[in-house]
Parts: structure tokens; sequence; C-alpha cells
């Protein structure tokens, strides 16, 4: 929580135009100037709260997923949720553009259109995993195969779509919030409201999966179906997230992971400092991109891929010497 505080006063205080400490908090308790009030209300604050927002979000969905399937590398990304808001916006940008390649619908439209690509990917993936009683396992090889089928659709519209839709969707595609809205983020806080709590009440289910099938299942516990559950919130979580803040990456992997070393033990407990951490790793991403990369808007997802592509390895190299 202290680092949550001082990342928000940074990323506030911090821009194209920097602002000291006093006139920060004069701002925020609207007494300051009438510049710097329409600076930190209009454009930092939603900013803020959409990357906080988001982070938890794809926190609590990597966590939820690593506890239904038992294994620590299983991400919002491994059931094909992620490539399936992508193609929704890909087809967005392309069935709604007129001759002059001009989008003859509103923008504020495109969160719905990734929701519903998100969406759609993600049942499938639990539609196959009931008609077949498909294992864990089985359930992410499906939404892998489902994500590379969603990839080849973003690269064939990509290259055959005009160049400044592609250079759109790159920025969507990379995971960015700096267009965020004060709507969007009412949104996204009114669906978190929901689901979190619901995240919450489901923990100690997650703590029965953490044992053998067998004995969950002695437990009083039904595994099949609360494995489909919990892909189920994860996904509606995902979806949620990447609606507006695009395709982050690396947040569901690795927040989950630092949640375990600061506070082993329930599920509970471990998912409040998942979401947490989540947060502030958007919010940290999004600061750092947003000032060292002034006046470009770099996306938050390059930062959260240059760092958690090396985790990713290092987990992997771990997971080999362990079983080795």
């Amino acid at each position: 929580m202290a680092v949550l505080c001082l990342l928000g006063f940074a990323s506030i205080a911090l821009g194209s135009s920097g602002m000291p400490l006093n006139r920060v908090v004069l701002a925020i308790l609207g007494t300051g100037e009438r510049s710097d009030t329409i600076i930190i209300w209009s454009l930092r604050m939603p900013r803020l709260l959409m990357a906080g927002l988001s982070g938890v979000a794809l926190a609590l969905a990597g966590f939820i997923l690593q506890r239904a399937t038992r294994n620590e590398l299983a991400s919002p990304s491994v059931l094909g949720i992620v490539d399936g808001a992508a193609l929704g916006v890909m087809c967005f940008l392309l069935m709604f553009s007129n001759e002059s390649n001009a989008l003859v619908v509103s923008i504020m439209w495109q969160p719905l259109a990734a929701a519903l690509g998100a969406l759609l990917f993600a049942g499938v993936v639990i539609l196959l995993a009931l008609r077949t009683d498909a294992p864990p396992l089985r359930t992410i090889l499906y939404g892998v195969a489902l994500g590379a089928l969603a990839k080849a659709g973003v690269t064939l519209f990509l290259v055959d779509g005009p160049v400044h839709r592609a250079s759109q969707a790159a920025m969507w595609l990379a995971g960015s919030v700096y267009q965020a809205r004060w709507a969007d983020v009412d949104v996204l806080a009114i669906v978190l409201t929901v689901f979190v709590p619901l995240a919450f009440l489901l923990s100690r289910r997650m703590d029965q999966l953490m044992l053998d099938e067998i004995s969950a299942q002695a437990s009083g516990l039904s595994v099949r179906s609360t494995q489909l559950m919990l892909f189920g919130l994860a996904a509606l979580l995902t979806a949620a997230a990447v609606s507006f803040a695009g395709a982050i990456g690396f947040v569901g992997l690795i927040a989950p992971h630092i949640a375990r070393l600061i506070l082993p033990g329930r599920a509970g407990t471990q998912m409040l400092a998942a979401a947490l951490v989540g947060a502030a790793m958007v919010m940290a991403a999004d600061m750092m991109v947003r000032t060292l990369f002034a006046p470009l808007e770099v996306p938050a997802g390059a930062v959260t891929a240059v760092i958690g592509a090396p985790y990713f390895l290092f987990i992997l190299i771990r997971a080999g010497r362990i079983h080795a």
C-alpha cells in the first residue's frame, strides 16, 4: 500500500510538465491553480486509476488460473483471451471504416469489441473443456491453439489493412492506458466491484485445489466444476482489463509469483498481495514510459514485456532444474 501511494503521487507529479508536491496536493484537494487541476483530474488521474485497476484485474486473473491449473506458468494469455480481444479490436477497426479509412462509429465502442472477442474465445475454450471433460492441461492447450488462430487473423488484418489503422492497432496490442477517460475508469471499477469479491469468496476452494485431486474430492470439492468456474472468472477479469488497457503482457504471470514471495499462505491473502503488486506494476510501467520517452507515447506493455520475458525464462529454467 505504501508503494502504491508513492507511485500514485509520483505518477501524478511527473510528466511533460512536472509539479512540486505542494501543487499536487492543492490540485487534488481542488484548491490549486486551474491549470494544475485540469492536468491532474482530466489527464493524469484517469490514466493512473486505469493502470491500477487493469493491473488488479490481470494479476487476479493470473493468480486464479495458476491455482485452477496447479501450474505456476499459467497466465491470462494462455486461454486465448487476450488474442481473442485483439482480433475483436481488428475486426472493429476494419468493419467500421469507410472508403476514406475513417471510422463511421465512435472509437468509444472499441472496448466493447475487445470484450466480445475475449469472451467469445474464452467461451469456446470452456465449451470444448466441458464437451471433452478435459483436464486443466488440455484446457490450456485448447486456449493456446485458439490463441494462435486469433493471432493469425490479427496478422492478416494488419497486413491487409491501411497503415494508420495498423499503427493504431499496434498501440492497443502492446498495451497502453494513455487514452484513459473517466467513463472507462467508471466501467472497469464497476466490473471489478462485482468480480473481485467473487474471487475472494472462492478463495477457500482455491486452497482445496492445491491438494491432489483425490484429497480435494474427499474434502467435499467438485474439482472439475470449480476449475471451470475459475476459468470463467479469470476470463471475465481479463476481458475487462484488456478491453480498456490493451494487451498488457506478463502482469498476470509475474504478480502472483511476487505475491507468494511476499505473503505465503492461503489464497485470500495471496490474492490481496497479487492485486496490489499487479496495480503497482502497471502504474510503474506507465509512469516510466511517460517520463523516459516524453513526448512520445510508448505503450506500458513494452516495459512489462521487457521485465516479464526474462523472468518467464527464469521460471522455466528453475522448473527444469527442480524436475531434473
